[in-house]
């Protein structure tokens, strides 16, 4: 048979078998958008044993810490260099100075200009990036490129973060891009209810800011940069992590020739004081006039990442909404149609950060979406996951990490993950392990520690006049307009 005859003929083969299976299903009574779990693929029920390649760790003569991991399967290098500079150490008049000072690392040297920056990293067919994310406790220079470019690309590498010019006209380009930034976050719902979120999780604590402000990038000076620079750019407070196709002695020469005269001095890392006692549950409606859809968030800060309910923490948010088998996903899209998506996720770092679950609904069906995502919750603090559910939940988490060990720039973060929050040396090794074991118990017991309704935080973003009195069923409404300040009630 013709190959294209005999694929459509499948394709309206298997049309055939859907719509005869719908209509069955309506004959009895039963919705098609019911969701069940078959549990009819063969599934080894063995746990999957994931050995990790261990790096060697050594020191340069200016005391920089470095991780090293040979992987010759394929002739490429990866860099990683983690500097404890993250926006949490941003002065409290300054939101946004650890992000700009490393997104200005890319913009000249006091050897090159931006331009030929950019020229140079093409040339080698390489890639540098540049990132503090808002929320991190370190800022991250990552480098990607053949082996045999290693001595150029850690040249262009060390440049940047040794020596960067800071200069006045590339600042006021760049303070032009982020004024526009600031613009499109405000216009965007998913940062509104973040941006609420963590302002009613973390309180005064640093981690409550998430953007600078039209102030703080008006006011940037290149002196500005240059302290930030100097004071947290220390060979002493980073981590560099080596992967690829390298021999590891020689490999060490070349970091020592590139990143040796990185010049040290003592550090002390500011205190950031201590998070607030959790609040009592509210819902934050920011008022978005004309929205078409509300995006609902809910959540509660969780754990350090070294913390021991770190593990069925993410086990629970697994069985909860991680990705299209979540029961979020499964509840409020595939069996109610009220969104595209449904989701829930942990984060992670040296302190306490968020367990959020999220979705974004039509305006209309707003009661039904926050009835059904709190039932859910309530759902998980007050019935143990049967066993098959919670069996697929740990084998894919298991699966997710062995596959994610294919990739070189994972791997040696996952080392340096290991290092940044003083996880035990074998951690990785026995994560399988840790995470086969988790009961439905321990998953019902995060859901009550954590998911507590007592101190549960809401935050809608949506149109007030036609949300409000939907919400105030549920509990108390604060209203807060688009710029973050709350509305007289």
């Amino acid at each position: 048979m013709n190959p294209i005859i005999r694929s459509v003929a499948l394709s309206c083969l298997c049309v055939g078998i859907f719509l005869s299976t719908v209509a069955n299903s309506q004959e009895k009574g039963t919705s098609p958008k019911a969701v069940q779990r078959l549990n009819r693929a063969p599934v080894n029920k063995e746990v999957l044993q994931v050995k990790l390649p261990r790096p060697t760790e050594a020191k340069l003569s200016n005391g920089l810490t470095v991780l090293l991991l040979e992987r010759h399967k394929l002739p490429t290098l990866n860099v990683s260099l983690w500097v404890n500079a993250g926006s949490l150490y941003d002065p409290k008049d300054a939101p946004g100075l650890a992000k700009f000072t490393a997104e200005m690392l890319r913009e000249g040297t006091s050897h090159r200009t931006s331009s030929q920056l950019s020229t140079q990293i093409d040339q080698l067919g390489a890639t540098i990036t540049t990132q503090s994310q808002f929320g991190s406790t370190y800022t991250q220079l990552a480098a990607s490129g053949f082996a045999d470019t290693a001595d150029g690309l850690l040249d262009l590498m060390s440049d940047m973060l040794i020596n960067p010019a800071f200069t006045a006209d590339e600042l006021d380009k760049y303070k032009k891009r982020q004024m526009a930034a600031l613009e499109e976050e405000r216009s965007d719902p998913g940062f509104l209810g973040e941006e609420r979120m963590y302002r009613a999780l973390y309180g005064n604590f640093p981690a409550a800011t998430t953007s600078a402000t039209a102030e703080s990038v008006k006011a940037l000076t290149s002196e500005q940069l240059r302290q930030f620079h100097g004071k947290y750019y220390l060979p002493g407070n980073a981590l560099l992590g080596v992967v690829g196709d390298f021999d590891s002695k020689q490999m060490m020469a070349l970091l020592e020739k590139h990143f040796g005269s990185w010049k040290t001095q003592p550090f002390n890392a500011p205190s950031l004081g201590s998070i607030p006692p959790a609040s009592a549950f509210k819902i934050s409606l920011v008022d978005r006039p004309d929205s078409v859809q509300t995006n609902i968030l809910a959540g509660e800060l969780a754990v350090p990442r070294n913390n021991p309910d770190y593990i069925p923490l993410r086990v629970m948010n697994h069985v909860l909404g991680e990705g299209a088998t979540g029961r979020l996903f499964l509840n409020l899209r595939e069996e109610k149609g009220y969104t595209y998506g449904a989701y829930s996720y942990i984060a992670a770092d040296t302190y306490p950060r968020p367990l959020l679950a999220t979705t974004e609904v039509r305006t209309a069906v707003t009661d039904g979406s926050m009835h059904e995502l709190l039932g859910e919750l309530k759902r998980l603090r007050e019935e143990t996951v049967p066993s098959a559910e919670l069996d697929d939940a740990k084998r894919a988490m298991v699966a997710s990490f062995a596959l994610s060990l294919e990739h070189d720039r994972e791997l040696i973060d996952l080392w340096m993950r290991v290092k940044h929050n003083n996880l035990p040396i074998d951690y990785w090794d026995r994560y399988p392990a840790e995470v086969t074991k988790v009961s439905a118990d321990s998953v019902q017991q995060m859901a009550k520690k954590y998911l507590d309704p007592g101190r549960l935080q809401v935050v809608c973003v949506g149109t007030a006049k036609e949300i409000k009195d939907v919400l105030s069923k549920y509990g108390p409404v604060e209203v807060y307009d688009v710029d973050g300040k709350k509305v007289s009630q």
